[in-house]
């Protein structure tokens, strides 16, 4: 099989440019010529093998990351803006698409930035609402659209943020990490009380007084328990990491905060090492993981995904959380596969059908339209109010992988890889979807001309050629 050639040119001008050089001071470093180097930084030629080398052994650099950065996440964003039927004239073709996700990143987020404030003003048009005319109108992004798309494009790994909470739960000692954040938070004046209240969690800052619902499950407490001692404790951390982020607002910013500390909390019940070691000694089975460590599957599942610590990453995986109307509630992927940003997910996918099925973990083969072949898992993971008459949140989880990893997963035992029949055809959004024969497509696919016939139909009203 015929190595591929790697291009990586916006990775190489952000290194550089990180570093403070200039282009023939990266070139001496680097053992290469000046117009070599310009070539590889506008994709012109792939980095040879001489160069990543020389970037390991200069800069320490993680040469895995070369490979990954945000091509594949802003090509899946672009293709579904582009899906807007106010683009269906002039839709540029996929390559141009994958070419200037390559060499021209920032361009691509500037276009994605007005598209979503174009989409925004055309909603507050299409509900005549009046938003346009009120003073505090805006065409900037929604604060909670912001802070998705910043945990998005960091991997859903924040470095300093998990290693703080590492070296925290290293802390703990045999009476685990609950005892330590209750300990520590005693130590800073702080008094914490079990109360059957409504809410999850209550902080009086005033009184120095933290309650937490008696009606949660423990591994609820313990998540927020922690979570609170982040805001409190390492409040100049989250703040300096909130500065580099530059958010446009201040609801933003806070929104951010609380994922930063959620993040925190995540982290400090499954610390980075110990956590990745577990997941390969018990293949990630999430229920063994879930009692070894006292966190819910989700928090399992969604510890999982972020395990992308440069130098030291564990499987790259896609975890995303739906409700019932298939919203996607939460999403992040570290796989070529990437969810849309707005509307639910493919209707073919096994995550809705985990709601018919509480309790149990459902598995699924899929193959995207690229080839690319996944194993799924998905479980319902809806929760009680607590209460009689209380309402439940409903939500199904899904996490997966290439199914070359599959040697890794407990859940791939039995399951017949060798068959290509085995795996059901998915897809991202219909709109971007390019099966021609899906019975469940709900709109035309982009990039794709249909041939209508009053005196035939088949599964769709519309044959895609």
């Amino acid at each position: 099989m015929a190595t591929q050639k790697l291009y990586a040119g916006a990775k190489l001008r952000e290194t550089r440019q990180r570093l403070a050089l200039t282009q023939k001071d990266f070139a001496t470093k680097l053992g290469v010529s000046l117009p070599y180097l310009n070539q590889m930084e506008n994709n012109n030629r792939p980095v040879s093998t001489s160069v990543v080398l020389a970037l390991a052994q200069e800069f320490g650099f993680d040469v895995t990351e070369l490979g990954s950065g945000d091509s594949e996440r802003l090509v899946s964003d672009m293709r579904e803006a582009m899906a807007d039927p106010v683009f269906a004239e002039n839709a540029p073709p996929l390559a141009d698409l994958r070419l200037t996700a390559s060499n021209a990143p920032a361009l691509v987020r500037a276009f994605l930035d007005l598209h979503r404030a174009y989409r925004q003003t055309h909603e507050r048009l299409a509900s005549l609402d009046e938003a346009l005319g009120r003073e505090d109108a805006r065409t900037q992004p929604s604060p909670w659209d912001e802070v998705r798309d910043f945990f998005h494009y960091c991997d859903n790994y924040i470095d300093a943020v998990d290693r703080t909470a590492e070296h925290f739960a290293s802390a703990a000692g045999p009476a685990g990490i609950r005892a330590h954040a209750l300990r520590t938070l005693e130590q800073a004046g702080v008094t914490v009380s079990f109360t059957d209240i409504s809410g999850m969690r209550h902080y009086d800052p005033a009184a120095k007084r933290l309650t937490l619902s008696s009606r949660a499950s423990l591994e609820t407490q313990g998540f927020q328990l922690l979570l609170q001692l982040a805001l409190l404790k390492q409040n100049a951390l989250l703040e300096a990491t909130l500065d580099l982020a530059r958010f446009q607002t201040d609801q933003a910013r806070a929104i951010a905060k609380i994922g930063l500390a959620n993040f925190f909390a995540g982290a400090a019940i499954m610390p980075y090492t110990t956590f990745q070691a577990a997941a390969r000694d018990t293949r990630h089975d999430l229920e063994l993981l879930a009692h070894r460590f006292g966190a819910s599957i989700e928090q399992v599942a969604h510890r999982l995904s972020t395990l992308q610590r440069p130098g030291a990453k564990g499987i790259p995986f896609f975890f995303v959380r739906v409700d019932q109307a298939g919203t996607i509630t939460k999403r992040h992927s570290a796989t070529l596969l990437q969810f849309a940003r707005f509307g639910g997910a493919c209707p073919l996918w096994n995550v809705h059908r985990a709601f018919e099925t509480p309790g149990r973990f459902l598995r699924q083969l899929a193959e995207t339209p690229d080839g690319v072949r996944y194993i799924n898992l998905a479980r319902d993971v809806s929760k009680p109010g607590g209460s009689f008459g209380a309402p439940t949140r409903r939500f199904a989880i899904a996490l997966g992988c290439e199914v070359r990893h599959a040697a890794d997963l407990v859940y791939a035992d039995d399951l017949d890889l060798a068959n290509p029949r085995a795996f059901e055809p998915i897809g991202i959004s219909c709109r971007i979807c390019e099966r021609k024969d899906c019975h469940q497509r709900s709109v035309p696919p982009l990039e794709r001309r249909l041939t209508i016939n009053s005196d035939e139909r088949g599964i769709l009203p519309y044959t895609v050629d």
